[in-house]
């Protein structure tokens, strides 16, 4: 069910403490981690600790986690002092997704190209 924990979710393990992760913040609503696999000197996740499968699950479900999930990586962004930064949600496998909790990747401390991909 929409924003219930799920035993198999890797992120919902991180949020119980269950799983060791590198905490940069927490709020009541979310959790920021560092990447295990970063792909840019500044990689971080923003998670709502509520689960929802993806960012559109999320942003119907939930619009003020949603925002709350935003204002995390913004947050983050000012504390990694990243004058420059990309917010990425990947939803479904065919952009990316690997884990089926929804999460924003904060990418910075390098140029990034555009298109990405």
């Amino acid at each position: 069910m929409a924003g219930e924990p799920q035993s198999d979710c890797l992120f919902c393990k991180i949020v119980a403490g269950e799983v060791p992760a590198t905490i940069v913040r927490e709020t009541e609503t979310t959790v920021a981690f560092r990447d295990i696999n970063p792909q840019a000197p500044t990689h971080i996740l923003v998670i709502p600790k509520a689960h929802y499968e993806n960012a559109a699950a999320l942003a119907a479900g939930a619009p003020e986690l949603a925002a709350d999930v935003l204002a995390a990586t913004q947050a983050v962004a000012d504390e990694e002092k990243l004058e420059s930064y990309r917010t990425v949600f990947n939803t479904g496998s065919g952009a990316g997704q690997t884990v089926w909790h929804a999460h924003a990747h904060i990418l910075g401390g390098r140029g990034l190209e555009w298109p990405p991909g």
